[in-house]
């Protein structure tokens, strides 16, 4: 069941300090801009006035948010199905988890502030339970943005861009008439731990315990045109 209103805010993860953090906001159904920043309090504001006014939200962070925890310690380190020659623990995907950590947790527990006893989830279907008054109306899930997937920058800058394809990508992922919400990388076969999850439980808002070893909704966006 598709929900009739949503808020998809995407965060280009990156150094606050340089400037190198940006959102942006895409509703759904309509995939309209309605907002974008360079504060990740802009960010948590957009979600949590979604959210006051009934809608569902989704937040997407542009960094590795689940990583695979394998049995046998000769494959640790090794990337997700999917991710290519681009792993999470290379130079740029490590940087960008450890700065996604911070901030992803400092986002989620101002909303969690803002609106006490809310409840997240990792998982598509849970979230869509919320449309029928079960589920949780926050969904956390990942981006990917890269390569061929890069949009052309415009006048608010490469960051702004890479948050709005990714909150373009993930509006649209969700909202496919074919319903499909399948993943782009996935942790298995080996076991996964969710970052998203811990930094929800972290942040005091209401999430399943088995989520941290579910693995979370990855979408990579696509070259344009």
């Amino acid at each position: 069941m598709k929900l009739s209103a949503a808020c998809v805010v995407a965060v280009d993860v990156g150094s606050v300090r340089t400037g190198s953090f940006a959102w942006a906001a895409v509703d759904m159904p309509g995939h309209t801009l309605t907002a974008h920043g360079d504060d990740p309090a802009g960010a948590a504001g957009a979600l949590s006035a979604a959210l006051t006014d009934g809608a569902s939200a989704v937040l997407a962070l542009e960094a590795p948010m689940s990583v695979p925890v394998p049995r046998d310690w000769k494959l640790l380190g090794k990337g997700r199905t999917g991710e290519g020659n681009r792993a999470w623990s290379a130079s740029a995907g490590a940087g960008a988890l450890a700065t996604g950590l911070a901030q992803g947790a400092w986002l989620l527990a101002e909303i969690a502030r803002a609106l006490p006893g809310l409840a997240a989830t990792t998982q598509v279907s849970r979230w869509r339970g919320a449309a029928d008054g079960g589920g949780a109306p926050l969904l956390l899930v990942e981006a990917f943005v890269s390569g061929e997937g890069k949009p052309v920058p415009t006048a608010l800058g490469p960051h702004a861009a890479d948050a709005e394809a990714a909150a373009r990508a993930v509006a649209e992922r969700l909202a496919g008439e074919d319903g499909a919400d399948g993943t782009d990388m996935t942790c298995a076969p080996q076991r996964a731990f969710s970052l998203l999850a811990a930094q929800a439980h972290w942040a005091g808002l209401a999430v399943a315990g088995d989520e941290l070893a579910l693995d979370v909704l990855v979408v990579r966006a696509r070259p344009a045109g």
